[in-house]
């Protein structure tokens, strides 16, 4: 066997690798706080799977659908702050228990989203993110003025175990995250390769003509608006009961909302490892800025600098662009110096265009 067949790159070889990388990153994430327990690495780690599980869920609307929110922060908060009032009034005692207010509050999230997509999804393009950025902000002001609910201003303090000391305090908050994450992977996945991601997935190509080929592109839209909300609002809840404190300017901060649209962006929209990669990459460099600018805030300059840079040098994102460059290379391999070929011929015979959405769905 000839060194440039052992070292072909094919499809099976790729996906072999692809559940190699996948394998390998999920035992690192289960055993980091047992190789690396002390409380800065695993207090980044918290934050880092929280934006895992963030990003991937804003990319099943974002990415799938192409209706950009930047107001995702509203459900963020709106899921802590369930979360805190729910165990505030239930008087639960700190511990394991309260994550079974989770789902709780991810349920409430979703009657909050049916509301909010209702009146959003009737919108497109730049009036629909005007309208997203429009109600987290109406739920900001909330915060601040329910004083008698939400503490407003001074604040929502929410029960802790003083158990849970030393290295051990973050480890419950970490797997917890990662449940999160990993469920919402899943469901990235999964909608990903059903009928109902790929009329999502025609609903961003053209949106007229996947209702012409018989998508039900309303309702698709607000079911995929409150999938992405209930996910999100369930890791808002598991972040309310890390922090303890509630702020509304900080649990409906739009720098949240914008963190899981540039994590998107600089993974590759519309996949299901981009919104990973991108989180992976962004989130821990974005807290050692905070750490060292955090009092100058000069940590936006770093999340201006990527977004150019994701905008003039990646605009497809690091997992498309990885993946047409690898592409295009097996293509040149296999086409090799053809006699008399033309560039534009396909590299192979019988080979098509990739259909489109529309076109997969219009086919019997």
């Amino acid at each position: 066997m000839s060194c440039t067949r052992t070292l072909a790159i094919t499809p099976g070889r790729v996906t072999a690798l692809k559940g190699l990388a996948m394998l390998l990153v999920a035992i690192l994430a289960l055993i980091l706080p047992l190789i690396a327990p002390d409380p800065a690495t695993t207090g980044m780690a918290v934050f880092t799977v929280m934006y895992v599980g963030l990003a991937s869920a804003w990319n099943i609307m974002g990415g799938y659908t192409g209706y950009i929110s930047l107001g995702h922060a509203a459900f963020f908060g709106f899921g802590a702050y369930s979360f805190g009032l729910m165990i505030n009034h239930l008087n639960m005692a700190p511990g394991y228990l309260p994550f079974v207010l989770v789902p709780v509050a991810g349920l409430l999230t979703a009657a909050l989203a049916v509301g909010i997509g209702w009146v959003a999804l009737r919108t497109r393009a730049a009036t629909f993110v005007i309208v997203t950025i429009a109600f987290m902000f109406m739920l900001q002001l909330l915060g601040e003025n329910l004083v008698k609910l939400t503490g407003g201003g001074a604040g929502l303090a929410l029960p802790y175990s003083h158990d849970w000391g030393g290295d051990f305090f973050n480890i419950p908050y970490y797997y917890a995250m990662l449940a999160l994450a990993v469920l919402t992977i899943g469901v990235s996945w999964w909608i990903r390769r059903s009928k109902f991601g790929l009329g999502l997935l025609a609903i961003r190509d053209d949106e007229d003509k996947a209702l012409a080929v018989g998508v039900p592109t309303r309702s698709f839209k607000l079911t995929a608006f409150v999938i992405s909300a209930v996910l999100v609002g369930m890791i808002g809840a598991v972040y309310a009961y890390y922090v303890t404190y509630l702020y509304p300017q900080f649990a409906f901060d739009p720098l949240i909302g914008i963190s899981m649209v540039l994590m998107a962006f600089l993974g590759g929209l519309g996949t299901v490892s981009g919104p990973v990669i991108g989180a992976l990459l962004l989130e821990p460099a974005q807290m050692e800025f905070a750490y060292r600018f955090g009092a100058s805030r000069l940590y936006l300059v770093f999340y201006a600098a990527v977004f150019l840079i994701v905008i003039l040098l990646l605009p497809r994102g690091i997992v498309p662009s990885v993946a047409d460059l690898v592409h295009s290379w097996r293509h040149r391999r296999q086409a090799g110096p053809t006699a008399g070929g033309s560039r534009n011929a396909p590299a192979s015979a019988g080979e098509e265009p990739p259909a489109t959405a529309q076109q997969r769905l219009a086919s019997p």
